[in-house]
């Protein structure tokens, strides 16, 4: 056979069927359908609601990629799942199906890919150039990822007995809380540290702060957990004014997901709401590459992935926050006690903010 000619490769190496197919059979459940006894085009059409026609052709293109195979009987293909095609099963060990949807939170995510121009032009996560834009914000807000966020809360109740991820055990063990009393974590997600803190600090309450669907999640989560009546959590942003009085405002791994001007904003909201008598805890993550793929990957959707903790100190001097403790630095995590500098805070432009990421809220 004859060697494919450079532009036949090329063509080969941009293709988006194939691709974008196995993704529409995620996002459709097509394998659960299959699974379920819905083994012809038909039958599947019927119960993924889409068009027998269109279907017919996704399920011998998927047939040609080997998820699928194809007989014939009484008339009709029938189709069944390969090895290949089995982790597109929901209930799958290893099911990467929620992974693969258009419509999910991952999924949302990597289509980011789709826009990398975007950022190589501008430096800016590649949503931005979508429909929709502003990722945290619809993801965090848009009742159509609600039960998304509900499934995550399960599953991280299921694991909550296991060690935290990316190095936060820094904050819980080598950060001196003796002398705190309430800490907020700011934008602390489903508050998997903000429980092991107060677990491991008995004397510490603590509030966590973020958007409407993981904001609820979380306070579901403190609600069952043994540390109810310590833990609050309440909807809200960064970008917003913050809960003040508190002791220390904990920021934890955050900057990495803005562009310098809005790290800085984020930072002086926490400087504002700590006061005179406050403390912010910046435990930031550089996320580790491995060459241009994974480079590309974290940058079409974070605008700084991997800022050195020199990076992170000249946002927080920017923002009128001087360093007062440096904890250990990790190859992922970093720990820095800022205490607000006197005089007056500036926040910068929210609503400027929202006008570019296209929050509305």
């Amino acid at each position: 056979m004859a060697e494919p000619q450079p532009y036949e490769k090329l063509l080969s190496l941009a293709d988006l069927l194939t691709p974008a197919a196995i993704r529409a059979a995620a996002t459709l459940g097509l394998a659960d359908h299959i699974r379920a006894g819905a083994t012809t085009s038909g039958a599947v059409a019927e119960k993924a609601g889409t068009q027998p026609d269109v279907t017919d052709s996704l399920l011998r293109h998927l047939v040609d990629t080997g998820l699928l195979t194809s007989t014939a009987k009484d008339g009709d293909q029938h189709f069944a799942l390969t090895p290949l095609g089995e982790p597109l099963l929901s209930d799958h060990p290893t099911s990467l199906r929620q992974v693969l949807r258009n419509d999910s939170m991952i999924g949302r995510g990597t289509q980011a890919l789709l826009h990398l121009d975007h950022t190589v032009r501008t430096g800016e996560p590649a949503h931005a150039a979508g429909p929709g834009g502003g990722y945290w914000e619809t993801v965090n807000n848009d009742p159509a990822f609600a039960a998304e966020w509900a499934e995550q809360a399960r599953a991280v109740d299921a694991t909550q007995d296991q060690p935290l991820g990316w190095g936060a055990q820094h904050i819980v063990a080598d950060y001196d809380w003796s002398g705190v009393t309430s800490v907020v974590d700011v934008g602390g997600h489903l508050g998997a540290i903000l429980m092991e803190l107060l677990r491991a600090h008995p004397h510490l309450r603590g509030t966590l702060v973020d958007l409407k669907n993981v904001s609820e999640q979380a306070g579901a989560r403190f609600a069952r957990s043994d540390v109810a009546d310590r833990a609050t959590a309440v909807v809200g942003s960064f970008f917003d004014p913050l809960p003040k009085g508190s002791d220390v405002y904990l920021l934890s791994a955050i900057l990495a997901d803005w562009a310098d001007d809005d790290a800085v904003r984020i930072l002086a909201r926490c400087r504002e709401a700590a006061g005179t008598g406050g403390k912010v805890l910046l435990a930031d993550v550089a996320m580790p590459t491995h060459g241009p793929a994974t480079e590309l990957q974290y940058r079409s959707m974070m605008p700084a992935p991997s800022r050195s903790v020199a990076d992170l100190e000249r946002l927080c001097d920017r923002a009128g926050l001087d360093i007062t403790w440096r904890g250990p630095t990790t190859g992922l995590r970093s720990l820095l006690e800022l205490t607000p500098r006197p005089g007056p805070v500036t926040t910068g432009d929210a609503d400027a903010y929202r006008e570019r990421s296209g929050d509305r809220g």
